[in-house]
C-alpha cells in the first residue's frame, strides 16, 4: 500500500482549504465584521418569530391554507414598500434609514408579546404584524443590501455573500429549533420575546457603521425615482432573468407554508417537528456555504443560477414523495443547498450590475422578488393542498419547476452565456 506523499497531502490541505469558506472580507473590514455580526443575532430572533407565527395561526385555525395567508398578508406591503423604500434608500443616509426601520421592527415583537401574554387568539392580529413587518423589512433591506459594496471591493462581493449565507442559514437553522423548543415548553411570548430582545445587536452593528449617503447626493425619492430604476433594469436582461428563475423556484416550490400540518399529519409529530422541517432548509444551505471556497472561481455564474434552481425543484419534488421523516428532512437539506447556490450568484449579478446610486432601487426590486416570491409560494402551497393533498403540492410544485427552467435556459442564451468577466448585468 502507497502511503501519501508529504507533497500529496499538501496539495489535498490546500484543495480543501480552497474548497472552504472565504473568510476574507472580514478580515478587510472591521464595520463589515460589526454588520455581519449583528445581523447574526438579529436572524436568529426574526426566524424564531416567522417559524411562531404560523405554528400560532394553525394552532388557532387547524387549516393549511390559513397558514399560507400568512404569506400572503404581508406581499402587498412588501411590493409597494420594497419599491418605494428601494428609492427612498437612493435618496437619504441608509445608515440612519436602517436604524428607524430596526426600532419598528423591534417594536412589533413587542406587540406580539404582549397578544400571547393576553391570549387574543386573534389570527387578524397577527396577519396585520406580519402585513406592517413585511412593509418596514421591505423598506430596511435595499438600504441594508447597499452597505455591503460600500464597505468591500467587488472582488470580495461572492466571498462576501456567501458569509451573509452562512449568517443568514444559522439563524434560519437554529431559529425554527429554538422557536419548536420555546412554544413547546414555555409558549408564544417566549419564542416572541427573545426575538425582540436580538433586535437591540442589530441597533448597535448598524450605529456603529459610517454615514451611508448614497453616491452623487442621492435622488428624490417617488414615483419618477421607481420608474427610472425599473426603467434601468428593463437594460439589464441577465439580471432580469435571475429575478424571473427565482419567482419560478419560490412560487411554484416552496413548501414551508404545509410544514404545521406536515408535521402532524404525515409524520405525526407537533411544533418540534415542525422546527424541525423549517430549520432542514437552512442547515442545508448552511452546509453549502461552509464549503463555498469555490464561488469566487466561477465566472460563468448564470448557468450556475439555472443550474441550482432545477436542483431545488427536483429536491422539492422528492421531498413531496417522502413519508418518512429523515429522508423529509435530507431531501430539504438538499433544496436549501441549492437555493443557496442560487442567492449568492443572483446577489453578485446584481451588485456587479449597479452602481451606487441605482443600488437601493434595484435591491428594492430584488426584495420584492425574493420575498415575495415564498409569500405567493406560501398561498399556493396551502391553497394546493385543499385540491391535491398536502405532499401532492410539493410534487406537483417541483415538477413545475423543473419544467420551467428547462424552457428558460432554452429561451435565454444571455443567462447561460452570462460570465462575469465579460459583461456586467
Amino acid at each position: 500500500m502507497t502511503r501519501p506523499t508529504s507533497q500529496s497531502r499538501q496539495g489535498l490541505t490546500a484543495r480543501l482549504r480552497g474548497a472552504t469558506l472565504d473568510l476574507t472580507p472580514l478580515r478587510e473590514s472591521r464595520p463589515y465584521r460589526r454588520l455581519l455580526f449583528g445581523d447574526a443575532v438579529s436572524v436568529l430572533g426574526t426566524q424564531i418569530t416567522i417559524v411562531a407565527v404560523p405554528i400560532q395561526v394553525y394552532d388557532q385555525t387547524r387549516s393549511a391554507a390559513a397558514v399560507g395567508l400568512v404569506g400572503l398578508a404581508g406581499l402587498v406591503p412588501l411590493i409597494v414598500f420594497g419599491l418605494y423604500g428601494g428609492a427612498i434608500a437612493d435618496a437619504v443616509d441608509r445608515r440612519r434609514l436602517v436604524l428607524l426601520t430596526t426600532v419598528g421592527q423591534a417594536a412589533l415583537a413587542l406587540v406580539l408579546v404582549a397578544q400571547a401574554v393576553a391570549g387574543l387568539g386573534s389570527t387578524l392580529l397577527l396577519y396585520a404584524v406580519v402585513a406592517v413587518q413585511a412593509g418596514l423589512f421591505a423598506i430596511d433591506s435595499p438600504a441594508r443590501q447597499a452597505f455591503v459594496p460600500r464597505l468591500l471591493p467587488v472582488a470580495l462581493l461572492p466571498a462576501a455573500n456567501a458569509l451573509k449565507q452562512v449568517e443568514f442559514n444559522l439563524g434560519v437553522t437554529v431559529g425554527p429549533l429554538l422557536a419548536g423548543l420555546l412554544i413547546g415548553r414555555y409558549g408564544y411570548e417566549a419564542a416572541y420575546g427573545l426575538d425582540a430582545l436580538t433586535f437591540l445587536a442589530a441597533i448597535v452593528a448598524v450605529a456603529g457603521l459610517p454615514a451611508m449617503p448614497p453616491a452623487g447626493g442621492g435622488r428624490r425619492a417617488g414615483t419618477a425615482s421607481v420608474l427610472e430604476g425599473l426603467a434601468f433594469l428593463r437594460t439589464r436582461q441577465v439580471l432580469l432573468m435571475t429575478f424571473v428563475v427565482d419567482l419560478v423556484a419560490m412560487v411554484f416550490a416552496m413548501p414551508r407554508a404545509l410544514f404545521p400540518a406536515l408535521a402532524e399529519q404525515v409524520y405525526g409529530g407537533g411544533p418540534e417537528t415542525a422546527g424541525l422541517l423549517y430549520s432542514a432548509l437552512a442547515a442545508g444551505a448552511l452546509l453549502g456555504a461552509l464549503f463555498s471556497g469555490w464561488f469566487g472561481r466561477v465566472s460563468r455564474q448564470g448557468i450556475v443560477v439555472l443550474a441550482a434552481v432545477a436542483a431545488w425543484g427536483l429536491a422539492v419534488t422528492l421531498f413531496g414523495l417522502s413519508d418518512v421523516l429523515w429522508l423529509g428532512l435530507l431531501c430539504l437539506a438538499a433544496a436549501g443547498a441549492a437555493d443557496m447556490v442560487s442567492a449568492v450568484f443572483r446577489v453578485a449579478i446584481m451588485q456587479a450590475a449597479a452602481p451606487d446610486e441605482m443600488r437601493g432601487r434595484l435591491g428594492g426590486v430584488f426584495i420584492v422578488v425574493v420575498a415575495g416570491g415564498p409569500r405567493l409560494g406560501d398561498a399556493r402551497a396551502g391553497g394546493a393542498a385543499e385540491v391535491v393533498g398536502l405532499q401532492g403540492s410539493s410534487v406537483a410544485g417541483g415538477l413545475t419547476v423543473l419544467a420551467l427552467t428547462g424552457a428558460i435556459a432554452a429561451s435565454s442564451p444571455r443567462l447561460r452565456g452570462y460570465d462575469v468577466r465579460v459583461a456586467p448585468g
